[in-house]
C-alpha cells in the first residue's frame, strides 16, 4: 500500500543517513544467523540478533561486520561470525 511504501522509504533515508550510506541500497545476498550464536538485543548500530533469522546484506563493511536488515526493515552491524551462508 501507499502507506507502507512511504514509511519504508522513510526508514531507507534514515538509515543512509545514520550509517553515512551513499547511493541505492542494494541487497547483495541473504545469510542465516547462525542458530547457536547467542541472541544478542543489538543497540547503537548493531542489529538485535535472533538465532535463526534470515538477514539482507547490504554491505560487506570489513572483517569482523556485515551490514544488514532484517525483516522489519531495521539496520545495523552484525558480527560475520555468527553469519551463515544459505
Amino acid at each position: 500500500t501507499l502507506k507502507e511504501c512511504k514509511k519504508e522509504e522513510k526508514a531507507d533515508r534514515e538509515f543512509q543517513k545514520k550509517f553515512k550510506f551513499e547511493g541505492s541500497i542494494n541487497v547483495l545476498t541473504q545469510m542465516m544467523v547462525d542458530p547457536a550464536a547467542t541472541e544478542k538485543s543489538g543497540g547503537g548500530k548493531n542489529l538485535p540478533l535472533r538465532r535463526g533469522e534470515i538477514l539482507d546484506v547490504i554491505q560487506f563493511t570489513n572483517q569482523e561486520q556485515i551490514l544488514c536488515r532484517n525483516s522489519q526493515r531495521r539496520y545495523g552491524y552484525v558480527p560475520r561470525a555468527v553469519m551463515l551462508q544459505l
